[in-house]
Protein backbone atom coordinates (compact mmCIF):
# COMPACT_ATOMS: atom_id res chain seq x y z
CA UNK A 1 0.00 0.00 0.00
CA UNK A 2 1.25 3.49 -0.66
CA UNK A 3 1.77 6.18 1.35
CA UNK A 4 -1.63 7.55 3.29
CA UNK A 5 -2.57 10.80 2.38
CA UNK A 6 -3.07 12.91 5.61
CA UNK A 7 -4.70 16.63 5.21
CA UNK A 8 -5.03 19.12 8.15
CA UNK A 9 -5.88 22.19 5.89
CA UNK A 10 -9.36 22.02 6.96
CA UNK A 11 -9.14 21.71 10.55
CA UNK A 12 -5.87 24.24 10.06
CA UNK A 13 -7.99 27.38 8.37
CA UNK A 14 -11.52 26.45 9.47
CA UNK A 15 -11.48 23.97 12.62
CA UNK A 16 -13.08 26.60 15.06
CA UNK A 17 -15.31 27.95 12.52
CA UNK A 18 -16.60 25.31 9.90
CA UNK A 19 -15.56 22.18 12.42
CA UNK A 20 -18.19 20.05 10.08
CA UNK A 21 -16.32 21.16 6.44
CA UNK A 22 -13.21 20.89 8.03
CA UNK A 23 -13.96 17.38 8.84
CA UNK A 24 -15.24 16.40 5.36
CA UNK A 25 -12.32 18.43 3.69
CA UNK A 26 -9.47 16.71 5.79
CA UNK A 27 -11.22 13.32 6.71
CA UNK A 28 -13.45 12.24 3.67
CA UNK A 29 -11.78 14.31 0.15
CA UNK A 30 -8.61 13.46 1.44
CA UNK A 31 -8.81 11.14 4.13
CA UNK A 32 -11.03 8.46 2.16
CA UNK A 33 -11.42 9.90 -1.53
CA UNK A 34 -7.39 10.18 -2.26
CA UNK A 35 -6.79 7.49 -0.23
CA UNK A 36 -9.23 5.12 -2.32
CA UNK A 37 -6.57 2.18 -4.27
CA UNK A 38 -8.66 2.50 -7.37
CA UNK A 39 -7.31 5.33 -8.54
CA UNK A 40 -3.26 5.95 -8.11
CA UNK A 41 -2.22 9.06 -6.99
CA UNK A 42 -0.69 10.31 -10.44
CA UNK A 43 -3.88 10.14 -12.70
CA UNK A 44 -6.23 11.53 -9.26
CA UNK A 45 -3.45 14.36 -9.69
CA UNK A 46 -4.10 14.81 -13.40
CA UNK A 47 -8.42 14.26 -13.12
CA UNK A 48 -8.27 17.30 -10.19
CA UNK A 49 -6.08 19.61 -12.49
CA UNK A 50 -8.48 19.27 -15.24
CA UNK A 51 -11.64 19.46 -12.93
CA UNK A 52 -10.37 22.86 -11.35
CA UNK A 53 -9.25 23.80 -15.25
CA UNK A 54 -12.07 23.23 -16.90
CA UNK A 55 -14.11 25.16 -13.86
CA UNK A 56 -11.88 28.06 -14.26
CA UNK A 57 -10.74 28.01 -10.91
CA UNK A 58 -7.15 29.40 -11.15
CA UNK A 59 -6.26 30.54 -8.00
CA UNK A 60 -4.20 29.02 -5.13
CA UNK A 61 -6.46 25.71 -5.13
CA UNK A 62 -5.13 24.79 -8.34
CA UNK A 63 -1.67 25.41 -8.21
CA UNK A 64 -1.72 23.34 -4.75
CA UNK A 65 -2.72 20.35 -6.85
CA UNK A 66 -0.40 21.40 -9.66
CA UNK A 67 2.39 21.07 -6.81
CA UNK A 68 0.81 17.72 -5.97
CA UNK A 69 0.38 16.65 -9.54
CA UNK A 70 4.33 16.97 -9.76
CA UNK A 71 4.83 15.44 -6.36
CA UNK A 72 2.70 12.29 -7.26
CA UNK A 73 5.28 11.66 -10.57
CA UNK A 74 3.30 13.58 -13.35
CA UNK A 75 5.98 15.15 -15.47
CA UNK A 76 5.99 18.76 -17.31
CA UNK A 77 5.84 17.06 -20.39
CA UNK A 78 2.67 14.72 -19.12
CA UNK A 79 1.38 18.26 -17.59
CA UNK A 80 1.53 20.57 -21.01
CA UNK A 81 -0.08 17.51 -23.28
CA UNK A 82 -3.04 16.88 -20.63
CA UNK A 83 -3.78 21.23 -20.66
CA UNK A 84 -2.99 21.30 -24.15
CA UNK A 85 -5.64 18.67 -24.73
CA UNK A 86 -8.43 19.91 -22.24
CA UNK A 87 -7.69 23.56 -24.10
CA UNK A 88 -10.46 22.65 -27.13
CA UNK A 89 -13.00 21.13 -23.92
CA UNK A 90 -12.42 23.78 -21.53
CA UNK A 91 -11.84 26.89 -23.06
CA UNK A 92 -8.53 28.33 -23.93
CA UNK A 93 -8.62 31.66 -21.60
CA UNK A 94 -8.75 29.01 -19.02
CA UNK A 95 -5.73 27.37 -20.37
CA UNK A 96 -3.62 30.26 -20.46
CA UNK A 97 -4.47 30.55 -16.85
CA UNK A 98 -3.71 27.25 -15.81
CA UNK A 99 -0.33 26.84 -18.10
CA UNK A 100 0.78 30.52 -16.60
CA UNK A 101 0.65 28.77 -13.04
CA UNK A 102 2.07 25.11 -14.63
CA UNK A 103 4.94 27.41 -15.79
CA UNK A 104 5.45 28.14 -11.94
CA UNK A 105 5.24 24.88 -11.18
CA UNK A 106 7.58 23.19 -13.33
CA UNK A 107 10.41 25.67 -13.51
CA UNK A 108 13.07 23.87 -15.21
CA UNK A 109 16.63 23.91 -13.36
Amino acid sequence: MAERIVQTAGRDALGKFAPNFAHYNDDILFGENWNDEALDLKTRSLITVVALMSQGITDSSLKYHLLNAKKNGVTKDEMAAAITHVAFYAGWPKVWATFNLAKEVYVEA
